[in-house]
């Protein structure tokens, strides 16, 4: 049996602006798929401190805290660290982010990530020059790679953080970390941004049209006992194309593998006995609200993978595909067998998308 899960990141666009998008949208072996599929709905808390698809794949592996999953971002920093190569350690670890926090009208937001293109030497030079104010407070700071370093805060086990791509281009005001030790963090924080603010190196980028690396992110907060086991540490036994913390979870694949980088005719050939694929290519249209290059970018997906997937399934080479697709507000499950496809009385539509 080869079963594959297919994440999809906002799939679901608000209701309002997937009715217009649906009439534009190319998208037939989609439609098919969600269709003929047996969906499941869920409504999400649109303040959760992770969304929707995080929390979902956090809880696929196991990967649950002490707080509940709307109050505190998934425990995320040993799985990553390991993930990176660093070495098992005791302690309350943090994941920090360098990033970029843009003044709107009347407040602060944070933008997304995926937009900083940070490499190592400029990654380094940042991490050096905050060094000595993490050590001046007594916390440990660890570079794991351009985009995620670590800080151990045992004393901040309560403190609730929310993961980037929640609070992305919103006010952060609402997102940012609370509880015991946010006066800490908030104190830290601004003392980096100053330090920041006259790095030679935001200058040389503001030189370049790119936007200047003038914050941190704090989030995923866990103790080693937050790692998964048993079981759901190994709900899949290969993962495709995770990517940013998600790749935490390749090495909890049954059969660990490196597959960030693979088409669909190699997953349709390797598939595995449960796989899990991630297509994220609408997060970044999502986030910022550009439909017009979510439209693109679903055809995209159309032709790349779910032409491709929807063939596979009817000859017979996957014997099941389960599409989770997310918004801000809710989520849905939508599994289809090769017996669903024969229910040639239901016509594809992506009516499902707005439902």
């Amino acid at each position: 049996m080869n079963n594959l899960d297919i994440l999809l990141p906002f799939g679901l666009p608000p209701p309002d602006t997937a009715r217009d998008l649906i009439r534009e949208c190319r998208a037939p072996a989609l439609a098919t798929l969600l269709a003929r599929g047996a969906l499941q709905r869920q409504a999400v808390d649109p303040f959760a401190r992770a969304l929707a698809h995080e929390n979902w794949l956090a809880q696929r592996f196991g990967l649950v805290g002490s707080l509940p999953a709307a109050d505190n971002s998934p425990p995320a920093a040993h799985a990553v660290m390991l993930a990176l190569g660093l070495p098992a350690s005791e302690g309350h670890w943090f994941l920090l982010h360098p990033t970029h926090i843009h003044i709107a009208r009347d407040h602060l937001v944070l933008t997304d990530m995926r937009q900083l293109a940070l490499d190592e030497a400029q990654a380094r030079a940042l991490f050096d020059a905050a060094l000595p104010l993490f050590g001046e407070v007594g916390k440990t700071l660890l570079y794991g790679s351009a985009d995620s370093w670590f800080m151990r805060a045992d004393d901040w086990p309560q403190l609730r953080t929310a993961t980037p791509d929640a609070a992305s281009g919103r006010n952060v005001d609402i997102w940012m970390p609370q509880g015991e030790g946010d006066r800490a963090w908030r104190k830290l924080q601004n003392e980096i941004q100053m330090h920041w603010f006259t790095h030679p190196l935001n200058e040389q980028r503001e030189a370049l049209g790119r936007k200047p690396v003038n914050s941190l992110w704090l989030w995923g907060g866990a103790d080693p006992s937050d790692l998964p086991a048993g079981d759901q540490a190994h709900a899949y036994d290969a993962c495709f194309n995770l990517s940013g913390w998600m790749r935490a979870f390749e090495s909890r694949a049954g059969a660990a593998q490196d597959e960030s980088n693979i088409d669909a005719a190699q997953l349709i050939r390797h598939p595995g006995r449960r796989g899990l694929l991630l297509l994220d290519a609408l997060a970044e249209p999502g986030l910022t609200n550009e439909w017009g290059y979510w439209l693109e970018r679903i055809e995209t997906l159309e032709r790349d993978w779910f032409a491709p997937l929807l063939a596979a399934l009817r000859n017979g080479e996957l014997d099941s595909l389960r599409l989770i697709l997310s918004g801000q507000e809710r989520i849905a499950e939508c599994s289809v067998s090769r017996n669903a496809l024969r229910k040639f009385w239901i016509k594809p539509g992506l009516q499902r998308l707005a439902q």
